[in-house]
């Protein structure tokens, strides 16, 4: 089991595979915010998504459910960002182990 399907059963208590990557580049007026590979999840047990995209950051694991707005892997990271900059931190910023 790798980092990111640990931080999504122990996040989202739901097991996973992964089934795609995805590069995303992610812009804030022209400059560069993020850009990295995003690793897409089938979620196999969880009650309201079948999908979780998941990537690292400084060596932590981001994981976010497509659900409402979250519709695509840029979304998922649009998404972590703007919740970091709101409160600090996105709320699904996990630390690896």
């Amino acid at each position: 089991m790798s980092q990111f399907q640990k931080a999504i059963r122990r996040t989202y208590s739901s097991k996973s595979s992964l089934s795609g990557r995805v590069f995303v580049c992610e812009r804030f007026r022209e400059e560069i915010v993020w850009d990295g590979e995003v690793l897409v999840f089938d979620l196999h047990d969880h009650p309201t998504a079948k999908t979780c995209y998941a990537w690292s950051v400084d060596g932590r694991v981001a994981a976010v459910l497509h659900e409402g707005r979250v519709d695509s892997p840029k979304a998922a990271v649009r998404m972590a960002i703007a919740a970091e900059h709101r409160h600090g931190k996105s709320p699904r910023l996990l630390e690896s182990n």
